[in-house]
């Protein structure tokens, strides 16, 4: 089956004076038309290296690909040059970026920075890109277009120049849009807004949207299916039910343990994940989590998991999952249960 974009052992190092920062170690998703892709995990374990890598924002040296294959509509990427990426960027795959205060030029009128994007990537007037841009705006729902169009970035609420953000990304016409945290800076009732609108430009315009974010009901609202990252590397990957309800990782439990229940009775102190990430300088040999897991085994220490398959699409790299761990296993782990952790002589 082709994938609208398909990414395949991707592996990208950032070089600096102290050494070789292996950001990403091998990340392999795809992405359909139509469909909601969230990528998790906390800060610095690659999700945003990874796909300003695909979009080749990522600033090359220091960073440098050092392996992989970026497939998008079956054509590779990962080898063309910044020139010939020019037409992919807007015109087929737009990013909604974290911070939109800093994301947005604050010397230019809103209007303006807009109509750049259509000027630059199609042919069209002045003319016609102001009235597409007047168009875009009140369709994300700026009131007052023709006022918004002349403002600075900083006469805007959050909320508001979050929505320019999204009428940027999508005043080309994209096919994927990548939305990095695109609810952080904003209050509860703007982030629902926000996640709705969002939501609904992707079903007129048939986008396949890719969500990076920590949080896990972001996640639970919008995704289809879930990547779950750690340390560079997907360490979990499944449909959103597969994943909320039969997590097959530890670190997934851990991210899960550490999110609040408002539905359950009874109180219970939310799970600490102990430790911090590895070093990727110097990556540890086997599992990178092993050092934060409860579930420990000595192999994990050793040697990293192949991929297993628990379910149809449900892939996680856990020792746990060989037949061998079986009787380590934690309870609600992939479905199934166990009494004890490992042993560090297995």
């Amino acid at each position: 089956m082709k994938h609208l974009l398909e990414v395949k052992n991707l592996k990208v190092s950032f070089d600096t004076y102290a050494g070789e920062v292996q950001a990403v170690r091998g990340v392999s998703f795809h992405l359909d038309q139509g469909e909601t892709l969230a990528i998790v995990g906390e800060s610095g374990c690659g999700k945003s290296v990874s796909i300003q890598t695909v979009m080749r924002i990522v600033p090359m040296p220091p960073a440098r690909i050092k392996e992989g294959s970026i497939l998008y509509n079956g054509e590779e990427l990962a080898d063309k040059s910044d020139a010939e990426m020019e037409q992919y960027r807007g015109n087929e795959m737009a990013m909604i970026f974290q911070d939109s205060m800093t994301s947005l030029n604050p010397t230019m009128r809103v209007g303006k920075q807009l109509m750049e994007g259509i000027l630059k990537h199609q042919k069209t007037g002045r003319d016609e890109a102001r009235r597409r841009v007047l168009a875009m705006l009140k369709e994300v729902g700026i009131p007052d277009p023709e006022s918004a169009f002349r403002r600075y970035p900083h006469t805007m609420s959050g909320g508001q120049r979050q929505r320019v953000m999204i009428a940027m990304a999508l005043c080309c016409g994209p096919k994927i849009l990548f939305a990095d945290e695109p609810t952080t800076a904003l209050d509860v009732t703007m982030q629902a807004q926000i996640l709705d609108l969002i939501g609904r430009l992707q079903r007129q315009y048939d986008m396949g949207v890719v969500l990076i974010t920590h949080d896990l009901g972001v996640v639970a609202k919008m995704a289809d299916r879930i990547n779950v990252m750690y340390a560079g590397r997907i360490v979990e990957s499944g449909t959103s039910r597969q994943i909320f309800y039969h997590p097959s990782h530890p670190y997934t439990l851990g991210l899960l343990g550490a999110m609040p229940n408002l539905i359950q009775e009874r109180k219970e102190e939310l799970y600490n994940i102990p430790g911090a990430p590895p070093d990727l300088f110097a990556p540890p040999p086997g599992c990178a989590f092993a050092g934060r897991c409860r579930y420990c085994m000595g192999v994990c220490r050793r040697a990293d998991a192949p991929e297993f398959t628990t379910e149809d699409g449900h892939i996680s790299r856990c020792w746990l999952l060989d037949e061998r761990g079986k009787k380590y296993r934690p309870e609600g782990f992939g479905g199934r249960t166990a009494e004890k952790g490992g042993s560090d002589d297995e």
